[in-house]
């Protein structure tokens, strides 16, 4: 992946957390009760991360087999045990969509402790 490639996945992902974390807070009334919810359903109240995905892969242009693969490519590296279904186009946008979930997860669990803990 090229350098402005790889700048523009990080920009993205940011974007990701900081949309996610803010829509997370509000609609949990707090970052306590967020990280709680995000830690035992992210589909569920608050935080639904399913839908946000949705959204945000679309707002992207990441639910096209072009930007599934852009996704696979930054997240290389990245453990995933997955199973896709369907043609090769909707196995793409699921594997990028599974791999990108996984990761978002990890950085809003981060962002929203780092709230907690330094009462951002």
């Amino acid at each position: 992946m090229d350098l402005h490639e790889r700048q523009h996945f990080d920009s993205l992902l940011h974007l990701a957390v900081e949309r996610l974390t803010e829509r997370s807070v509000q609609r949990s009334e707090g970052a306590a009760n967020a990280l709680r919810q995000l830690r035992e359903d992210p589909d569920g109240k608050g935080v639904w991360l399913g839908d946000f995905l949705d959204a945000f892969f679309a707002d992207a242009l990441l639910d096209t087999p072009a930007g599934a693969a852009f996704v696979l490519q930054a997240l290389e590296r990245q453990p995933l045990a997955a199973r896709v279904d369907g043609t090769v186009g909707e196995g793409l946008r699921q594997l990028a969509r599974q791999a990108f979930r996984a990761l978002l997860v990890k950085k809003l669990d981060e962002s929203l402790s780092q709230q907690l803990a330094y009462g951002a």
